[in-house]
């Protein structure tokens, strides 16, 4: 079989998010729940009409379509996470590139406003999901989805995401969400990232 998606790598080694998030779950959550998307999306797509197609393109067409869940679920976490891997880093500062700390302030007021949108949606996921930071027209926003669903489907441009699946916190912060959601927001968010997916 030959693999049409491949698992890409970290932007950072196993280690380098620590005491935030530990190796452990890192090793875990990419090296197993990450690959794992990766694997059954090729063997699902292989010798079907989505063979060949990005993981944006089979997000947005198998979104909603209940014969094709298995597609988009895995689609859209092997995306998800990918996306969220970049959106952490362990050289996080305050300096906010500039056109987006003006969206921000244009859209929320202050950073500190942002990050308690963000952590409420984090935090408020009932279950498992994503909180996110997104480009609405000219506008920014945050939103959170459910299990896998993401932006792209609803013609929102992804900014910067949260994963509050429960493998993503569970071994460094048990049942406290909040802890690890403040944690990631006050230490890891790459603003560089997002500014970049301004473009």
């Amino acid at each position: 079989m030959t693999s049409v998606h491949v698992l890409p790598p970290l932007p950072y080694a196993n280690d380098a998010l620590e005491p935030v998030i530990s190796a452990e779950t890192l090793s875990f959550h990419y090296g197993k729940h990450h690959k794992d998307y990766v694997v059954k999306l090729n063997q699902l797509v292989e010798g079907t009409p989505f063979a060949g197609l990005s993981l944006e393109s089979l997000i947005v067409r198998t979104a909603g379509k209940a014969k094709h869940a298995a597609v988009f679920h895995n689609a859209a976490q092997a995306w998800n996470h990918a996306f969220y891997w970049h959106s952490l880093t362990p050289k996080t500062g305050t300096d906010i590139p500039t056109a987006l700390n003006e969206k921000i302030r244009a859209s929320f007021g202050t950073l500190a406003t942002l990050k308690e949108q963000l952590a409420k949606a984090a935090i408020e996921q009932f279950g498992s999901g994503w909180a996110w930071l997104v480009l609405d027209g000219s506008d920014l926003r945050v939103i959170n989805t459910s299990n896998s669903d993401d932006p792209l489907p609803k013609h929102l441009k992804p900014l910067l995401t949260i994963d509050v699946w429960e493998h993503a916190y569970y071994l460094d912060y048990q049942n406290r969400r909040a802890d690890y959601v403040h944690a990631v927001l006050d230490q890891l968010i790459n603003w560089e990232f997002a500014a970049g997916n301004l473009a």
